[in-house]
């Protein structure tokens, strides 16, 4: 067990071990701190080992834009496993881990315009660790595991579901929904999507709670 940024940052380190370059899978239910822990760790690992030894690849930037959402009749279940382009994320992976001399452009989320965003996020060269999170890393679907095969290890966030389902209507509201929507919202697409992640969570190489005292790293 690791308890503390730092400590669990050095237990990301280690996974690069004489690798070239590792990607580590940070999983989760909607509003986990699957994105929260991403950036700390970038960040601690930054901190320790250097800016450019480190990159973040979240796996929002494979939404599916508004107008695919419309074209399949899916923009009321934006979030859920199909409305993502999971077979262009795995593509993604691949190309992180079997191109590690290249500069591999990634698509990054705009929260504010909830579209994705090309070549927002770039993973240079000097790269060593990359980071990635999203909810379905652990999905048992094909497609979803041609991701999972390129990932070193994934973690799974947990905390208290009631402060979880809190975080995800403030978020909600944050970026423009009515507080009534945003609860409905969160009643109706995210807990139905948090059921599926919950399910596979036993998958995971290890688990992170995200508690009142901090990280937790178990596994």
């Amino acid at each position: 067990m690791s308890s503390g940024l730092d400590a669990i940052a050095a237990v990301a380190v280690a996974l690069v071990g004489d690798r070239r370059r590792v990607v580590l899978g940070i999983a989760g239910a909607p509003g986990a701190g699957k994105s929260t822990l991403a950036a700390a760790l970038v960040a601690s690992v930054a901190a320790r080992e250097g800016a450019d030894w480190v990159a973040h690849v979240p796996m929002d930037g494979f939404h599916l834009a508004d107008a695919q959402l419309d074209r399949l009749g899916a923009r009321g279940r934006k979030g859920a496993p199909d409305t993502f382009d999971a077979d262009g994320y795995a593509h993604l992976l691949g190309r992180v881990v079997d191109d590690p001399d290249s500069w591999v452009y990634a698509p990054g989320f705009d929260r504010v315009l909830e579209q994705p965003v090309a070549a927002a996020m770039v993973v240079p060269p000097s790269a060593r660790l990359v980071v990635t999170e999203g909810n379905y890393l652990l999905l048992p679907e094909a497609r979803w595991e041609r991701a999972r095969a390129h990932l070193a290890e994934v973690w799974f966030v947990t905390g208290d579901d009631d402060v979880r389902r809190r975080r995800l209507v403030d978020r909600h509201v944050e970026f423009g929904k009515e507080p009534t929507a945003a609860v409905a919202w969160v009643e109706r697409t995210d807990e139905i999507n948090a059921a599926l992640v919950a399910a596979a969570a036993g998958r995971a190489d290890r688990v992170v709670v995200n508690g009142p005292d901090g990280w937790v790293l178990t596994g």
